[in-house]
């Protein structure tokens, strides 16, 4: 998430919330935050709030997700929500969505559902 410059905002058990500010850099050719960024920071939003309800040495990876892009995603400042949906011993239901903050009105610009996997007893894998 440092490529992306963001920064983590709210942690709770089941719930992470991830801020990223507009560049330049992550932009499409309109000048809207580009969807792989958008992606990649609900993605992890909803990877670390799956987190939150495991053990502790357990590791989390995407198994997989659905992103829908619902407005441009234009404004200065983004929040990726995660929320964990169900969580299993092996398998964790995810929900997420990306929120456009520019000037006091909040749009959501994408959503997500997906699936998260706990890894246990993996060398070099724990988060």
């Amino acid at each position: 998430m440092a490529t992306l410059g963001a920064r983590l905002e709210h942690i709770a058990p089941g719930e992470v919330r991830i801020a990223v500010s507009h560049r330049p850099d992550l932009t499409q050719q309109h000048g809207f935050l580009h969807a792989g960024a958008v992606t990649s920071v609900v993605d992890s939003a909803c990877g670390y709030a799956a987190l939150t309800l495991m053990e502790p040495g357990a590791a989390v990876l995407s198994v997989e997700f659905k992103v829908n892009l619902l407005a441009p995603a234009a404004g200065k400042e983004f929040l990726a929500i995660g929320r964990v949906v169900r969580a299993g011993r092996t398998v964790t239901v995810v929900s997420g969505e990306l929120v456009s903050l520019d000037d006091g009105k909040e749009t959501v610009c994408a959503i997500l559902q997906g699936t998260m996997m706990a890894v246990r007893d993996r060398p070099g894998l724990s988060d």
